[in-house]
């Protein structure tokens, strides 16, 4: 793979022989209600669908919830993107390309997926495909170098831009070319659209008072603290009862924010064989989780 690479791969998506691999498990997922309204996470055991050598991660889960894009990194380096089908049990390679994608997400209107794009002169820019793969094409042709990203409605895009540090901004998929807004400074590589809302949750950092979870309001620009991040803590998902999701090596944690500021761990799962978990999808409806760790060694 070219040496250019190297930017990424430190920043967003480590390479494979710097990393140890990462497997994508799939698990049913349940919330309960309690008589006084709140929520609780139920996780079923987990289960290895990808079970390779390499890099298998940044899962996310297409409209339906049936299936899930995520990245694979090959024994050649090279990074592509691929659709896992739970009904099947089967993995479709959608991108063969010279490039590198990477962070697969559907589109607004549910017909392809955006990537970031690693390209020949190792600019990361944000472009789009169609579900099969096919037709690639520039989503924001200045915005650079994009590392990560979430639609918050039908063309507002937020975005981690590297940097030093890197930078929260927003940007109009209608104005291809048209610069982001810089809206916060030393953010976390999480972010996650807010389930009913047109915001979007992110990880500010504080040499001070540590990290703590926010909201962004992508109309007003108007910025919610929502609760302090556990020890471990990377990336967070949320579902429509409302509830946060995040891991802490090979614990699950749940935050409810109608119980105030504590997490509560809802499943470990060292005995299932996962080592450590670094990423988490949950699917539209709610009913499976896909969980991105380490396998424990053989």
């Amino acid at each position: 793979m070219r040496a250019p690479l190297l930017l990424f791969f430190v920043l967003t998506a480590p390479a494979a022989a710097q990393v140890p691999a990462t497997d994508i498990y799939v698990a049913t997922l349940k919330v309960t209600k309690a008589p006084d309204g709140t929520a609780q996470w139920q996780v079923g055991p987990p289960v290895n669908v990808t079970h390779r050598p390499g890099y298998d991660n940044q899962p996310c889960f297409l409209p339906g919830g049936r299936a899930f894009l995520y990245t694979v990194i090959g024994a050649d380096a090279q990074a592509d993107i691929y659709r896992y089908d739970v009904a099947a049990r089967a993995s479709t390679r959608l991108t063969t390309t010279p490039e590198s994608e990477y962070s697969p997400t559907p589109l607004p209107d549910g017909r392809g997926f955006s990537v970031v794009r690693v390209e020949a002169d190792s600019t990361q820019r944000l472009w789009a495909f169609d579900l099969d793969g096919s037709r690639p094409r520039l989503v924001l042709d200045s915005i650079k170098p994009v590392g990560y990203h979430a639609w918050a409605d039908a063309h507002t895009l937020v975005l981690f831009v590297l940097g030093s540090p890197a930078t929260l901004q927003i940007a109009d998929a209608a104005s291809p070319s048209g610069p982001g807004e810089v809206i916060a400074r030393d953010i976390g590589r999480s972010l996650q659209r807010v389930p009913g809302h047109a915001s979007v949750s992110f990880v500010q950092r504080d040499s001070a008072a540590g990290p703590w979870l926010d909201e962004l309001d992508v109309r007003t620009h108007r910025i919610s603290q929502l609760v302090k991040v556990p020890a471990g803590a990377d990336f967070f998902v949320w579902a429509r009862a409302g509830l946060v999701l995040t891991a802490s090596g090979t614990k699950l944690l749940q935050w409810d924010p109608r119980r105030g500021t504590e997490w509560e761990e809802v499943a470990a799962l060292a005995a299932a064989g996962l080592t450590t978990i670094t990423r988490l999808a949950v699917s539209p409806n709610g009913d499976r989780l896909a969980i991105v760790a380490v396998p424990a060694p053989r």
